[in-house]
């Protein structure tokens, strides 16, 4: 993202979620306030990149022979906001279950969890980790809106680039480290190199107790080989330099148990994105090309922090 500036992408994945809201039936994730979350002069703009994308599928649906056109399909490309919010929040109420008292949002964007899910937020201390600019923004938006700020809910500014998870975390009066924890970071690895990626998730092995858990999305490695990648993807890669905020770092789904075990982590579930969706979508078609790439991980905390010695793999 530029930076001082409120990252687009953030506002991108809160329209594909007011969209899927407003318009797509049935609703597999009803986040009925992500549109409020848009600024009305933003609104536009991503309007007119969706439009460009349904007139490319138009295009394209014509030279097959076909007058069927999916107009929601622009919206479900990587990163997949719709798949990777239900899954994560499914896992996360049957956690609850588990003895899980904190939710940590990393990456948290223009997220509506705190202000959609009363039901959920009584039960959790919520913490939303971003970069400073976007949090600024989403809390003047909050403001602006009159929205009525959950005492459960702590922003915890971070730029994942510069500074450590664990010492931020560990730094606020409010965290609890010795309560079992919920960690979400859904659509953040794309943009940080490897290091930086594996240097927060060894933080949160470091700084949450034993059967706290993380749910991370991530791209396959493939999507960046030129000639492993397909020609969708490559323009979508485009696209995301072209705004100041490109996806560089992919991962093997082969080998992600093993790269994250050193850093006290212990892989549960590592899905392709698209086939969490086929529980969701029922006969649902879209663009497959561009979504084969995406991955989603769910994994737990091994041992607490005090008993295990942590190397960066």
């Amino acid at each position: 993202m530029r930076e001082r500036e409120a990252s687009e992408t953030a506002m991108m994945t809160a329209y594909m979620r007011a969209f899927h809201s407003m318009y797509e039936s049935p609703k597999i994730f009803d986040d009925f306030l992500a549109y409020d979350m848009i600024p009305e002069e933003k609104r536009p703009l991503i309007q007119q990149y969706v439009t460009l994308n349904n007139r490319q599928l138009e295009s394209k649906s014509s030279e097959h022979g076909s007058d069927h056109v999916d107009v929601f399909s622009p919206l479900t490309q990587t990163p997949n906001a719709l798949t990777r919010a239900r899954y994560t929040e499914d896992l996360l109420e049957r956690s609850i279950k588990h003895g899980i008292k904190q939710y940590i949002i990393l990456g948290a964007g223009l997220d509506t969890f705190a202000f959609r899910r009363p039901d959920i937020v009584e039960q959790l201390d919520i913490y939303e980790i971003d970069h400073p600019a976007t949090q600024q923004f989403k809390q003047q938006r909050i403001a602006e809106m009159g929205w009525e700020h959950p005492a459960s809910l702590h922003f915890i500014p971070i730029d994942f680039t510069t500074e450590d998870l664990k010492t931020v975390l560990s730094s606020s009066d409010s965290f609890d480290q010795h309560v079992r924890s919920f960690f979400s970071w859904l659509g953040v690895t794309y943009y940080l190199t490897r290091d930086d990626v594996f240097t927060t998730l060894r933080s949160v092995a470091d700084i949450a107790p034993a059967g706290s858990r993380i749910v991370f999305d991530y791209s396959s490695i493939d999507a960046f080989i030129p000639e492993k990648s397909s020609p969708r993807m490559k323009e979508r890669l485009e696209f995301f330099r072209s705004i100041g905020e490109p996806m560089i770092t992919g991962f093997n789904s082969l080998t992600l148990a093993d790269d994250i075990a050193s850093l006290g982590l212990n892989l549960q579930e590592n899905l392709r994105l698209l086939d969490v969706k086929e529980r969701y979508y029922q006969g649902h078609t879209d663009d497959r090309h561009a979504q084969e790439y995406e991955y989603i991980a769910y994994a737990d905390i091994s041992q607490g922090p005090l008993n295990r010695r942590v190397t960066l793999a």
